[in-house]
């Protein structure tokens, strides 16, 4: 086969790399110029829509060496994530399945149709385990969660702000199991899954298992060709790596955080679509001899599930203040947190704000203004957002 060559390449077939590839065709990037490579047979599209409407009721290579410079004449943006491993006994059991690329959503949607009524064991409780309960529990299985942390999402809620989505979900039908992990599979004549075995001795039926882990940054295919560090590949503001022409964007992307004043990575959506557009407008910056401004993200994280849909602005770290309505039972639960660190509030949570309020927390945590009483923060709740 005759080798090609492009001028630009985008290395990895999600968010990113979608929203990297509009950019260059916003940028005037010519037919011929731009080449995607994917392991999916569909060109990118928003990956959060697998754990929401897409599963609504209605609706092992021989090679994983990457060289850098093979036949790339010009720019590698790189986007590459992997599904986290799961490697108990069983695991390969059928109707046990992972939820990253599309193919994973349609095997899950016909598995859903044949297994009607069924039981279903959702292992982990982050985000897609809680946006996968809620969307399966709308197609009328029986749903029970399993997570070894103490409270649900514990890399950003307290246990204030667990035990409302906790309790809620309960409320819903949904079964919660804290403290402990599936250690094996068992399946029947047919090899499908059974049960679910647990660490703490527990066996669960299940007709369905949806391993919903999450995905790591896929930096061993470029080890020893470029700088890494916090888990990505360590980049510039414009996301440029310690290789000329290569940069790195997404979750992948260790990058400087302007605000906090360190390097961080990101793993949410928002921060993929982002970091993709300033990089290709940096690229086509750089290519005309101008500078480009930095990049300077306000990191924001949310998701949406039942009736329910929250946003998350800034920084989680330091005392908190919880305020607000945050009773399961609650037909209108409405409530927030603030993290204060250093006498200053650097993030805020809240639940059913409207775009208005939902502006408010976000320029709270962007300004970092004094919080002089926690008991007051507490007392005025939002309305001390909306009046900054």
């Amino acid at each position: 086969m005759a080798e090609k060559s492009f001028k630009y390449v985008i290395l990895g077939g999600g968010v990113a790399a979608g929203y990297a590839a509009r950019e260059f065709a916003k940028q005037g990037v010519k037919p011929g110029e731009l080449a995607i490579i994917s392991k999916e047979s569909v060109a990118p599209y928003e990956r959060p829509a697998l754990s929401k409407a897409y599963l609504f009721p209605e609706c092992k290579s021989s090679d994983t060496s990457l060289h850098l410079k093979d036949n790339l004449s010009g720019f590698l943006v790189i986007v590459v994530i992997k599904l986290t491993d799961f490697g108990v006994q069983g695991a390969d059991s059928k109707n046990i399945s992972y939820l990253r690329e599309v193919d994973d959503a349609d095997k899950l949607v016909e598995i859903i149709k044949q297994k009607k009524n069924g039981k279903v064991v959702i292992v982990g409780g982050g985000y897609i385990g809680l946006e996968l309960s809620a969307v399966i529990k709308l197609n009328n299985l029986d749903v029970c969660m399993v997570y070894p942390e103490p409270w649900c999402m514990p890399r950003l809620f307290t246990a204030g702000i667990a035990a409302f989505y906790e309790g809620y979900y309960a409320n819903k039908g949904i079964k919660i199991i804290k403290g402990t992990v599936a250690v094996g599979f068992t399946s029947d004549a047919n090899g499908e899954v059974k049960e679910v075995k647990l660490k703490d001795g527990r066996v669960l039926e299940a007709d369905i298992v949806v391993v919903g882990v999450g995905g790591r940054p896929l930096t061993g295919l470029f080890k020893g060709q470029v700088e890494e560090e916090k888990g990505g590949i360590k980049t510039d503001s414009s996301f440029k790596s310690s290789v000329p022409d290569v940069y790195a964007v997404g979750d992948v992307a260790t990058f400087p955080m302007k605000i906090y004043n360190e390097l961080r990575r990101v793993e949410h959506v928002d921060h993929a679509r982002k970091s993709a557009e300033h990089a290709v407008k940096a690229i086509f910056a750089s290519e005309g001899g101008k500078s480009f401004e930095e990049y300077d993200y306000l990191p924001f994280f949310y998701s949406r599930s039942f009736n329910l849909s929250w946003q998350f602005y800034g920084d989680n770290v330091g005392e908190t203040v919880l305020f607000g309505d945050n009773s399961p039972t609650s037909e209108n639960p409405k409530f927030g947190t603030y993290w204060i660190k250093e006498g200053k509030i650097v993030g805020v949570f809240l639940e059913s704000g409207t775009p208005e309020e939902n502006k408010a927390i976000a320029k709270v945590a962007r300004v970092q203004p004094p919080a002089e009483s926690l008991d007051q923060l507490a007392k005025e709740g939002l309305t001390f957002a909306c009046k900054i």
